[in-house]
């Protein structure tokens, strides 16, 4: 007997995440470059220089390990980064431009960070499991294709991005705008080709 396919979604507006896009902000990095700047944090002067490209290069490898650390582990050991509480850890060499880059940053980023995952947690609270919005998504997929769904693993990370949209940030994740999020018929119609992609 077959067993039942599994599809596992995991939903948050990580802390983690929200610090490495603050700092990607404040740091004028540029990639990933499709991804929209976060709402309600100072957007650089556009006259301001942009990151290094050792910082660039470095901040991505951190915003992978931050984004997906199973996938993406350090060669060396990590080292929590001053200012950022448990939030920031960097590869112990291999980093230090990153490292003195962030450091000055470290009570803006995390501020921003914190109150925007505590806006999320408030809204998910008071508009009760957002378990319904994926299930009705894969019901309609399976509808459509004429089969079940294949076993799954999605991570969504609900973020306050500057345009309406859902871009995809790892091989399992993928990041949407809160208000995307919040408007159900919209999101089931976002949501549904990344089902297809992975089911």
């Amino acid at each position: 007997m077959s067993e039942k396919p599994q599809w596992l979604i995991r939903e948050d507006a990580g802390t983690p995440v929200l610090i490495a896009l603050a700092l990607r902000q404040l740091l004028g990095v540029r990639e990933p470059e499709e991804m929209p700047a976060l709402r309600g944090l100072e957007v650089r002067a556009p006259d301001a220089p942009d990151a290094s490209d050792k910082v660039e290069e470095q901040w991505r490898a951190y915003w992978d390990m931050t984004v997906e650390p199973r996938a993406h582990r350090s060669d060396v050991p990590l080292e929590l980064v001053d200012g950022f509480d448990t939030m920031v850890a960097l590869p112990a060499s291999g980093a230090d431009e990153l490292r003195a880059a962030i450091e000055p940053h470290a009570a803006t980023a995390l501020r921003y960070a914190q109150d925007a995952h505590k806006r999320y947690v408030a809204t998910v609270n008071s508009s009760g499991d957002s378990y319904r919005a994926y299930a009705s998504a894969i019901a309609e997929f399976e509808r459509e294709i004429g089969r079940r769904a294949h076993s799954f693993e999605l991570n969504v990370q609900v973020l306050p991005l500057s345009q309406r949209g859902i871009w995809w940030i790892g091989a399992l994740t993928v990041a949407v705008t809160d208000g995307l999020r919040r408007d159900v018929v919209a999101f089931d119609s976002a949501i549904r080709p990344v089902i297809g992609e992975l089911a």
